[in-house]
């Protein structure tokens, strides 16, 4: 007697068996790609249990209360070796500390890999610019944006002067009085960004706790960013209203900036035959406004919106958290603010031009070496779009190459690289300016507190001015700075890295 299978069933059976014969088919497609390439698997794994990796879970949890994610990270290197595996939830992780690999991930494959799957919880506030978009979308942008950070524009720091009287008149300079550096260099590059950008500071340091207004919200709405990237696929049923009416009142904020950017360019335009015929002596001396320079370039009001939104992001917190971070350690190194006077007193107490910033090497030494210490980033990720190859980290010896499926994760750790023994020195772990003065340090890729390639971060020339601009006028101001804080360093793990406990210090004039 026959078997009478019903017409769904027999579409069922067929669908499985299709989908059975795909897999085997990539299964022996990518088998006989890893076998080209002398790929071998990675041969250790941070997690036992295959599917889930829910065995990390306490340890990890363990290290997220006592405010030590980034140290977890350096140990787990040292115990599993520079490149290892794990897993999160259905994602698998190939997390590494090879230059190599990060160059492969970030320059020599790029195409293979991208960051849209992580960029969702930037959209409410950021919209889709440079830093919340990926592909074409992300290269229009950048070439939008990269006008603005010319040599001209970075060197140009009048506007720091006038901002850095607003950040003295908070400082105590009797020597006993306890102040948070960090608080205040977070408000400095506030004002320092909403100049640059919007041609106009929202003066934070000018203003009491109660009246910071945008700042406020614009701090808010960052920590939201961060609970929705935490959120993973569950950012999707998450619901903040206090979130969305930061995220509306930072992107009205801004627009009216973008409203008066766009009719500027429009006069300009408009007077332009009359302005031809006289000369332009003050050509030079003029202000440069970032969203001026957007608006000569699109008219397109919510790309100027966006993109202004993506550029303030980074440029506040990216320059207040390296800031904060060489504070704080060199507060507790007399010895080196010592130095840092007596190289600085070239100046003779005027404000350094931006060639001169140029040339004071041991102040370029300390801020170098506080971000390979405290890189403002010390973490990031692609996910593989495609099949692909990474040089190291399979077999044994980990010296092999190593097959990356599409949708694998690749993390890399900046913080753990930077403290890498055989890159650095025995004195990896201690902050010493010095590594960097003869110049014989050169880490490549093993050095990276800006990322690299093609995403490597297009304002970095500017944060560097800007903080090297910042202690030079400390060391000018302050005959010594002492820490006020007995403890040690410890970390802030959000959008960027500071110091959990602020930067609290007395500070003694000149």
């Amino acid at each position: 007697m026959g078997m009478d299978l019903s017409p769904k069933l027999v579409i069922l059976l067929l669908s499985a068996l299709v989908i059975a014969i795909l897999r085997l088919h990539r299964f022996f497609i990518r088998r006989q790609c890893a076998s080209c390439h002398g790929c071998q698997p990675v041969a250790r794994s941070f997690t036992r249990d295959p599917f889930l990796g829910l065995d990390r879970i306490p340890c990890t949890l363990r290290a997220l209360k006592q405010h030590k994610i980034l140290e977890q990270g350096c140990t787990l290197f040292r115990t599993y070796g520079n490149t290892f595996t794990l897993k999160e939830l259905q994602r698998s992780v190939i997390l590494t500390i090879e230059p190599e690999n990060i160059k492969t991930v970030l320059s020599l494959r790029f195409h293979d890999y991208g960051i849209h799957y992580r960029l969702a919880p930037f959209k409410p506030l950021l919209g889709e610019g440079i830093f919340s978009t990926d592909g074409e979308h992300w290269a229009e942008s950048r070439a939008l944006i990269r006008p603005s950070f010319t040599r001209d524009q970075v060197a140009d720091v009048r506007e720091l002067e006038e901002l850095i009287g607003d950040l003295f008149a908070f400082l105590p300079r009797d020597g006993t009085t306890v102040v948070d550096l960090q608080e205040l260099f977070f408000r400095y590059t506030i004002d320092s960004a909403t100049a640059f950008l919007f041609g106009q500071s929202v003066a934070t340091l000018k203003k009491s706790q109660e009246d910071l207004g945008f700042a406020e919200a614009f701090h808010y709405a960052q920590k939201a960013v961060l609970t929705r990237g935490t959120l993973g696929p569950l950012n999707m049923v998450y619901r903040d209203r206090r979130a969305d009416e930061c995220n509306r009142i930072c992107r009205d904020f801004a627009q009216q900036f973008v409203e008066e950017a766009v009719q500027a360019v429009e006069l300009s335009k408009n007077t332009k035959g009359i302005d031809d015929a006289q000369p332009d002596t003050d050509a030079k001396h003029q202000k440069h406004i970032f969203s001026h320079e957007l608006a000569s370039r699109t008219s397109d009001k919510q790309r100027i919106l966006d993109e202004l939104m993506n550029v303030l992001l980074a440029g506040r917190d990216t320059t207040a958290s390296l800031l904060s971070n060489m504070f704080f350690v060199l507060a507790k190194n007399r010895a080196i603010w010592h130095k840092l006077r007596a190289e600085v007193a070239v100046l003779q107490g005027q404000p350094p031009t931006y060639n001169e910033l140029r040339g004071l090497k041991y102040v370029q030494c300390c801020v170098n070496e506080s971000l390979r210490l405290h890189p403002v980033v010390p973490r990031n990720e692609r996910e593989a779009t495609r099949d692909t190859v990474l040089p190291l980290g399979g077999g044994k010896n980990g010296l092999s190459p190593v097959f990356v499926p599409k949708g694998t994760i690749v993390s890399y750790n900046i913080y753990a690289m930077h403290r890498r023994t055989d890159i650095y020195g025995a004195d990896a772990n201690e902050f010493h300016p010095e590594r960097w003065e003869d110049g014989k340090l050169r880490p490549h890729w093993g050095y990276l507190p800006f990322n690299g390639g093609p995403r490597i971060c297009i304002g970095q020339r500017y944060a560097l001015t800007e903080v090297a601009y910042v202690l030079v006028r400390m060391v000018q101001e302050f005959a010594a700075m002492e820490s006020a804080d007995p403890g040690p360093w410890e970390e802030s793990l959000a959008l960027t890295l500071c110091s959990r406990n602020g930067v609290k210090v007395r500070l003694f004039p000149t």
